[in-house]
Protein backbone atom coordinates (compact mmCIF):
# COMPACT_ATOMS: atom_id res chain seq x y z
CA UNK A 1 0.00 0.00 0.00
CA UNK A 2 1.95 3.08 -1.08
CA UNK A 3 1.57 6.26 0.99
CA UNK A 4 -0.31 7.95 -1.83
CA UNK A 5 -3.47 5.77 -1.56
CA UNK A 6 -3.77 7.19 1.85
CA UNK A 7 -6.24 9.64 0.69
CA UNK A 8 -8.60 6.84 -1.11
CA UNK A 9 -8.93 5.19 2.08
CA UNK A 10 -10.42 4.71 5.21
CA UNK A 11 -8.46 2.97 7.71
CA UNK A 12 -9.11 0.60 10.90
CA UNK A 13 -7.23 0.98 14.14
CA UNK A 14 -6.80 -2.85 14.47
CA UNK A 15 -3.98 -4.26 12.72
CA UNK A 16 -1.02 -6.73 12.14
CA UNK A 17 1.66 -7.05 9.81
CA UNK A 18 4.72 -8.71 9.98
CA UNK A 19 8.30 -8.87 8.18
CA UNK A 20 11.10 -11.00 8.04
CA UNK A 21 14.72 -11.32 6.47
CA UNK A 22 18.20 -12.27 6.18
CA UNK A 23 20.72 -9.23 6.27
CA UNK A 24 24.34 -8.78 6.78
CA UNK A 25 24.25 -12.34 8.65
CA UNK A 26 21.47 -11.87 10.71
CA UNK A 27 17.14 -13.07 10.69
CA UNK A 28 15.76 -9.55 11.41
CA UNK A 29 11.98 -9.80 12.48
CA UNK A 30 9.63 -6.79 13.08
CA UNK A 31 5.75 -7.21 14.23
CA UNK A 32 3.15 -4.85 14.54
CA UNK A 33 -0.17 -5.09 16.23
CA UNK A 34 -2.69 -2.12 17.34
CA UNK A 35 -5.64 -1.59 19.11
CA UNK A 36 -7.99 0.71 19.95
CA UNK A 37 -6.92 4.33 21.39
CA UNK A 38 -8.04 7.91 21.23
CA UNK A 39 -4.29 9.02 20.10
CA UNK A 40 -1.17 7.27 18.61
CA UNK A 41 0.29 5.38 21.63
CA UNK A 42 3.68 3.27 21.01
CA UNK A 43 5.30 0.58 23.02
CA UNK A 44 8.29 -2.11 21.80
CA UNK A 45 9.46 -5.29 22.86
CA UNK A 46 13.17 -4.82 21.67
CA UNK A 47 16.59 -6.32 22.58
CA UNK A 48 18.87 -4.03 24.99
CA UNK A 49 21.42 -3.76 22.98
CA UNK A 50 19.29 -2.71 20.34
CA UNK A 51 17.84 -0.02 22.31
CA UNK A 52 19.25 2.99 20.26
CA UNK A 53 16.59 1.72 17.67
CA UNK A 54 13.40 2.82 19.71
CA UNK A 55 13.24 6.46 18.51
CA UNK A 56 13.85 5.76 15.46
CA UNK A 57 11.26 3.00 15.05
CA UNK A 58 9.15 5.33 16.95
CA UNK A 59 9.36 7.92 14.76
CA UNK A 60 8.61 5.35 11.36
CA UNK A 61 5.64 4.18 12.19
CA UNK A 62 4.61 7.52 13.70
CA UNK A 63 4.52 8.68 9.54
CA UNK A 64 2.34 6.74 8.64
CA UNK A 65 -0.14 5.97 11.66
CA UNK A 66 -2.09 8.68 13.30
CA UNK A 67 -4.37 6.51 15.83
CA UNK A 68 -4.45 3.65 17.78
CA UNK A 69 -2.24 1.64 20.82
CA UNK A 70 0.60 0.11 18.79
CA UNK A 71 3.29 -2.57 19.99
CA UNK A 72 6.09 -3.12 18.04
CA UNK A 73 8.34 -6.27 18.56
CA UNK A 74 12.29 -6.97 16.79
CA UNK A 75 14.05 -9.92 17.27
CA UNK A 76 17.52 -10.33 15.82
CA UNK A 77 19.29 -13.70 15.49
CA UNK A 78 22.71 -13.96 14.36
CA UNK A 79 23.04 -16.83 11.91
CA UNK A 80 27.24 -15.86 11.31
CA UNK A 81 30.16 -16.08 13.31
CA UNK A 82 28.87 -14.32 16.98
CA UNK A 83 28.95 -10.55 17.84
CA UNK A 84 30.66 -11.12 21.69
CA UNK A 85 34.40 -10.97 21.35
CA UNK A 86 37.03 -12.78 23.70
CA UNK A 87 40.17 -10.36 24.79
CA UNK A 88 42.94 -11.02 27.35
CA UNK A 89 44.05 -8.89 29.93
CA UNK A 90 47.45 -9.15 29.44
CA UNK A 91 48.68 -6.96 32.47
CA UNK A 92 46.62 -9.44 34.68
CA UNK A 93 47.91 -12.75 33.43
CA UNK A 94 51.34 -11.38 33.77
CA UNK A 95 50.65 -10.15 37.77
CA UNK A 96 49.28 -13.96 38.05
CA UNK A 97 52.46 -15.12 36.23
CA UNK A 98 54.66 -12.99 38.25
CA UNK A 99 52.49 -13.99 41.45
CA UNK A 100 53.30 -17.50 40.51
CA UNK A 101 56.94 -17.28 39.92
CA UNK A 102 57.61 -15.74 43.12
CA UNK A 103 55.81 -18.02 45.03
CA UNK A 104 57.65 -21.15 43.01
CA UNK A 105 60.74 -19.64 44.08
CA UNK A 106 59.92 -18.59 48.15
CA UNK A 107 58.46 -22.09 48.53
CA UNK A 108 61.04 -24.07 46.97
CA UNK A 109 58.35 -25.68 44.66
CA UNK A 110 58.09 -26.38 40.86
CA UNK A 111 56.45 -23.35 38.61
CA UNK A 112 54.52 -25.22 36.04
CA UNK A 113 52.53 -22.45 34.68
CA UNK A 114 50.71 -22.86 31.69
CA UNK A 115 48.32 -20.24 29.77
CA UNK A 116 45.08 -23.29 30.04
CA UNK A 117 45.99 -21.99 34.13
CA UNK A 118 46.49 -18.36 33.89
CA UNK A 119 43.46 -18.39 31.93
CA UNK A 120 40.91 -19.55 35.34
CA UNK A 121 42.12 -16.78 37.07
CA UNK A 122 39.33 -13.97 37.58
CA UNK A 123 39.26 -11.59 35.25
CA UNK A 124 42.21 -12.83 32.97
CA UNK A 125 39.55 -13.66 30.28
CA UNK A 126 37.20 -10.94 29.24
CA UNK A 127 33.90 -10.99 26.95
CA UNK A 128 32.98 -7.92 25.22
CA UNK A 129 30.50 -7.27 22.66
CA UNK A 130 31.67 -6.71 19.05
CA UNK A 131 31.62 -3.03 17.99
CA UNK A 132 28.10 -2.86 16.03
CA UNK A 133 27.56 -0.81 12.88
CA UNK A 134 24.78 1.29 14.47
CA UNK A 135 23.46 2.88 10.81
CA UNK A 136 24.24 -0.55 9.24
CA UNK A 137 21.70 -1.98 11.19
CA UNK A 138 19.24 0.45 11.49
CA UNK A 139 19.18 0.16 7.76
CA UNK A 140 18.66 -3.03 7.93
CA UNK A 141 15.95 -3.21 10.48
CA UNK A 142 14.40 0.03 9.11
CA UNK A 143 14.27 -1.82 5.57
CA UNK A 144 12.12 -5.14 7.49
CA UNK A 145 9.76 -2.31 9.50
CA UNK A 146 8.98 -0.58 6.24
CA UNK A 147 8.08 -3.80 5.17
CA UNK A 148 5.84 -5.07 7.72
CA UNK A 149 4.69 -1.62 8.32
CA UNK A 150 3.29 -1.91 4.74
CA UNK A 151 1.32 -5.00 5.36
CA UNK A 152 0.45 -3.58 8.33
CA UNK A 153 -1.61 -0.53 6.69
CA UNK A 154 -2.66 -3.06 4.04
CA UNK A 155 -4.39 -4.95 6.59
CA UNK A 156 -5.96 -1.74 8.45
CA UNK A 157 -7.12 -0.91 5.02
CA UNK A 158 -8.64 -3.62 4.02
CA UNK A 159 -10.51 -3.72 7.29
CA UNK A 160 -11.81 0.11 7.05
CA UNK A 161 -13.09 -0.20 3.44
CA UNK A 162 -15.68 -2.49 4.85
CA UNK A 163 -16.34 -0.31 8.06
CA UNK A 164 -16.85 2.88 5.62
CA UNK A 165 -19.02 0.16 3.10
CA UNK A 166 -21.23 -0.29 6.34
CA UNK A 167 -21.18 3.13 7.42
CA UNK A 168 -22.53 4.68 4.38
CA UNK A 169 -25.24 2.39 4.16
CA UNK A 170 -26.53 3.41 7.18
CA UNK A 171 -25.73 6.86 6.63
CA UNK A 172 -28.25 6.42 3.46
CA UNK A 173 -30.69 4.88 6.16
CA UNK A 174 -30.32 7.96 8.40
CA UNK A 175 -31.02 10.41 5.20
CA UNK A 176 -34.08 7.82 4.14
CA UNK A 177 -35.57 8.49 7.50
CA UNK A 178 -35.23 12.35 7.18
CA UNK A 179 -36.92 12.50 4.64
CA UNK A 180 -39.82 10.45 5.46
CA UNK A 181 -39.79 12.76 8.77
CA UNK A 182 -40.13 15.19 6.35
CA UNK A 183 -42.77 13.76 4.68
CA UNK A 184 -44.80 13.28 7.28
CA UNK A 185 -44.89 16.89 9.32
CA UNK A 186 -45.56 18.88 5.92
CA UNK A 187 -48.76 20.00 5.75
CA UNK A 188 -49.44 19.32 10.07
CA UNK A 189 -50.35 22.67 10.98
CA UNK A 190 -52.75 22.60 8.46
CA UNK A 191 -54.05 19.29 9.86
CA UNK A 192 -54.45 20.47 13.39
CA UNK A 193 -56.10 23.71 12.80
CA UNK A 194 -58.54 21.82 10.46
CA UNK A 195 -59.25 18.88 13.76
CA UNK A 196 -59.25 22.21 15.98
CA UNK A 197 -62.09 23.78 14.10
CA UNK A 198 -64.06 20.48 14.13
CA UNK A 199 -63.93 20.02 17.59
CA UNK A 200 -64.46 23.71 18.06
CA UNK A 201 -67.77 23.33 16.05
CA UNK A 202 -69.14 19.96 18.44
CA UNK A 203 -68.47 21.66 20.90
CA UNK A 204 -69.53 25.04 20.65
CA UNK A 205 -72.76 23.90 18.59
CA UNK A 206 -74.11 26.89 16.58
CA UNK A 207 -72.47 29.33 17.95
CA UNK A 208 -69.42 31.33 15.87
CA UNK A 209 -65.94 29.89 16.15
CA UNK A 210 -63.37 32.71 17.09
CA UNK A 211 -61.09 32.50 13.29
CA UNK A 212 -58.09 34.57 15.27
CA UNK A 213 -58.16 32.33 18.35
CA UNK A 214 -57.88 29.28 16.26
CA UNK A 215 -55.27 30.40 14.31
CA UNK A 216 -53.12 31.05 17.43
CA UNK A 217 -53.59 28.19 19.02
CA UNK A 218 -52.44 26.71 15.48
CA UNK A 219 -49.34 28.91 15.35
CA UNK A 220 -48.48 28.06 18.78
CA UNK A 221 -48.57 24.11 18.02
CA UNK A 222 -46.77 24.55 15.02
CA UNK A 223 -43.74 26.49 16.86
CA UNK A 224 -43.87 23.73 19.55
CA UNK A 225 -43.95 21.06 17.21
CA UNK A 226 -41.50 22.36 13.83
CA UNK A 227 -38.71 19.94 13.28
CA UNK A 228 -37.38 22.03 10.14
CA UNK A 229 -34.57 23.20 11.24
CA UNK A 230 -33.83 19.64 13.13
CA UNK A 231 -33.76 18.32 9.21
CA UNK A 232 -31.92 20.63 7.60
CA UNK A 233 -29.23 20.32 10.57
CA UNK A 234 -29.30 16.53 9.85
CA UNK A 235 -29.17 16.48 6.15
CA UNK A 236 -25.95 19.34 6.80
CA UNK A 237 -24.46 16.72 8.66
CA UNK A 238 -24.77 13.69 7.12
CA UNK A 239 -23.68 15.60 4.00
CA UNK A 240 -20.18 16.62 5.95
CA UNK A 241 -20.26 13.05 7.42
CA UNK A 242 -20.06 11.70 3.65
CA UNK A 243 -16.96 15.03 2.86
CA UNK A 244 -15.12 13.67 5.85
CA UNK A 245 -15.06 10.01 4.89
CA UNK A 246 -13.70 10.50 1.56
CA UNK A 247 -11.34 13.54 2.64
CA UNK A 248 -8.30 11.22 2.71
CA UNK A 249 -7.45 12.40 6.36
CA UNK A 250 -7.96 10.54 9.57
CA UNK A 251 -11.44 11.18 10.21
CA UNK A 252 -12.33 9.17 13.75
CA UNK A 253 -12.25 12.01 16.08
CA UNK A 254 -14.14 14.30 13.80
CA UNK A 255 -16.70 11.69 13.09
CA UNK A 256 -17.01 11.01 16.70
CA UNK A 257 -18.36 14.73 17.36
CA UNK A 258 -20.37 14.57 13.99
CA UNK A 259 -22.50 11.09 15.64
CA UNK A 260 -23.03 13.16 19.05
CA UNK A 261 -24.84 16.06 16.51
CA UNK A 262 -26.76 13.35 14.90
CA UNK A 263 -28.41 11.61 17.60
CA UNK A 264 -28.59 15.61 18.99
CA UNK A 265 -31.00 16.62 16.33
CA UNK A 266 -32.94 13.18 16.37
CA UNK A 267 -33.62 13.13 19.96
CA UNK A 268 -35.14 17.17 19.47
CA UNK A 269 -37.08 15.51 17.07
CA UNK A 270 -38.55 12.73 19.44
CA UNK A 271 -39.03 15.08 22.01
CA UNK A 272 -41.06 17.64 19.66
CA UNK A 273 -43.35 15.19 17.61
CA UNK A 274 -46.04 12.87 19.65
CA UNK A 275 -47.12 11.27 16.18
CA UNK A 276 -46.73 7.89 16.52
CA UNK A 277 -45.21 7.29 12.74
CA UNK A 278 -42.96 10.26 13.42
CA UNK A 279 -41.47 8.42 17.19
CA UNK A 280 -41.28 4.92 15.08
CA UNK A 281 -39.12 6.31 12.75
CA UNK A 282 -37.19 8.48 15.20
CA UNK A 283 -36.43 5.30 16.93
CA UNK A 284 -34.97 3.40 13.52
CA UNK A 285 -33.19 6.07 13.31
CA UNK A 286 -31.46 6.26 16.58
CA UNK A 287 -30.28 2.72 16.22
CA UNK A 288 -28.56 3.47 12.89
CA UNK A 289 -26.59 6.27 14.59
CA UNK A 290 -25.67 4.17 17.32
CA UNK A 291 -24.33 1.80 14.96
CA UNK A 292 -22.40 4.25 13.54
CA UNK A 293 -21.03 5.67 16.61
CA UNK A 294 -19.60 2.05 17.44
CA UNK A 295 -18.00 1.63 13.82
CA UNK A 296 -16.41 5.21 14.42
CA UNK A 297 -14.60 4.01 17.42
CA UNK A 298 -12.82 1.72 15.06
CA UNK A 299 -11.75 4.83 12.75
CA UNK A 300 -8.34 5.78 12.79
Amino acid sequence: MKREERKHMIYSMTGYGRASAVMDGREITVELRSVNARYFEYTSRIPRSCAFLDSKLKALLGSRIARGKVEVSLTLQNLEASETAVAVDMDLARGYQQALRDMSEALGVKNDVTAGLLARFPDVLVTRQAEVDEDQLWNDVSAVAAQALENFVEMRGIEGEKMLADITGRLDTVESCVGRIETLTAGRVEKYTQRLYERLKVILEDRSIDDARVLTEAAIFGDKTAVDEETVRLRSHIAQYREILGSGQPVGRKLDFLTQELNREANTIGSKCQDLDITRIVVDMKAEIEKIREQIQNLE
